[in-house]
């Protein structure tokens, strides 16, 4: 078989999300002429647009592929070392490509943040991605990588303050302006109407250990309604992302070999203050979130998202503690300086297929979280070149 052309392609790049990782490569990684990558879509015309308008090189390669053509990914896989898969929602448009990586040992990055997806994903192909070569990283986006690295991140510090992991972590967003787009409004679609069609599916949504077949932890936390953490002195409100972020952090320590133990607990949820003010904020947060969940509000369309000023102008600030069994406690914070959902989520994707390629070749085959793949060389180059920061507080 003949070497890859590519190191990365990047698919659905004619979309939102795809538009601002190809921009992102175009820009962090101009005159790298070590990296070879390449734009991918369903028209060939709009890819030239796209490159055009956000300076890639004129001379970047166009590859045509549609998810409804499984011979066009077939092709395109075959031309590349790495995917980066932005065309969601994965379990309408990922699963033949998801397959043809894994047939080809071709490895593959994703966005995703639906579970019950990923676990049709993980219970059909991981033996045979073990087989072939293939690394796929699912989840390298605001779902979940900041997340499952500030929990190693604490961890790190509880083994030095502790001298072992806590079998204990709450992660706590503490300031975040997210904006939405089309193409997360569609995910969420996706899997309502999944549940609704297999009642069955309810049980292993809500399921912490979901992403972990073969083990169950002890009960988690349901995080589902406003709570007065005393341990933080804080209020605190559901954070909907805590259903694919816990998930993958299990997942992590799991695939890491249970560093954090077999009894660990993890959650997360939102700080909103203490007192009557907290309380009044908790409740009017958790309010609008049931409301959500009834049924779609207005919101954008697929190809749709915020602008540069609001991806550029956003921010999150995410706190972790860890509590020893004497009630002591290791913090560490994760801050980004973007828009979590796109501004800061085309970087660390982008720079998870780069630390795969370059920092961590020797990263077995399997179905992995980008954490327990790639741990600290990860966090080096996301602070490097992303604009997060980990930092230990006291």
């Amino acid at each position: 078989m003949s070497s890859p052309k590519f190191d990365i392609v990047v698919y659905g790049a004619t979309g939102f999300t795809g538009q601002l990782v190809a921009e992102y490569l175009a820009t962090q990684y101009e005159g790298d002429a070590n990296l070879k990558w390449a734009m991918a879509g369903r028209s060939k015309d709009k890819l030239a647009s796209v490159r055009d308008a956000i300076g890639a090189s004129a001379d970047t390669p166009l590859i045509v592929a549609d998810a409804g053509d499984p011979a066009s990914l077939k092709a395109m896989v075959g031309q590349t070392k790495s995917v980066i898969s932005t065309v969601g929602p994965y379990q309408l448009y990922g699963t033949d490509l998801l397959a043809a990586c894994v047939a080809s040992g071709t490895d593959y990055f994703d966005l995703c943040g639906e579970p019950l997806w990923m676990r049709e994903m993980i219970e059909k192909h991981e033996a045979t991605a073990k087989s072939t070569g293939a690394r796929i990283v699912f989840s390298c986006g605001f779902d979940s990588l900041p997340f499952e690295l500030g929990v190693f991140c604490v961890q790190e510090e509880a083994k030095k303050m502790f001298g072992a992991p806590a079998s204990r972590v709450k992660g706590r967003v503490r300031a975040m302006d997210l904006k939405h787009s089309g193409g997360t409004a569609a995910s969420m679609k996706a899997s309502f109407v999944a549940t609704a069609r297999d009642l069955s599916l309810v049980a292993l949504l809500r399921n912490p250990f979901a992403l972990t077949p073969g083990f169950e932890g002890p009960k988690q936390p349901p995080g589902n309604r406003p709570l007065l953490d005393q341990e933080l002195d804080s209020w605190t409100a559901p954070f909907p992302m805590s259903t694919i972020n816990t998930r993958n952090v299990h997942r992590s320590n799991v695939l890491m070999g249970f560093p954090y133990g077999r009894d660990f607990v993890y959650d997360e949820m939102m700080l909103t203050g203490p007192g009557e003010k907290g309380e009044e904020t908790a409740r009017r947060v958790t309010a609008a979130i049931n409301a959500e969940k009834m049924g779609p509000s207005s919101g954008p369309k697929p190809g749709e998202g915020p602008s540069k000023q609001e991806r550029e102008s956003g921010m999150y600030d995410l706190l972790f503690v860890a509590f020893a069994p004497d009630g002591k406690q290791a913090r560490a914070a994760v801050k980004g300086d973007r828009d979590p959902g796109y501004g800061s989520t085309c970087k660390m994707i982008s720079e998870c297929a780069i630390c795969l390629l370059r920092d961590t070749p020797d990263v077995p085959a399997g179905i992995w979280t980008p954490g327990a793949a790639m741990g600290h060389k990860l966090i080096k180059r996301l602070v490097d070149n992303a604009g997060l920061t980990f930092t230990v507080e006291k």
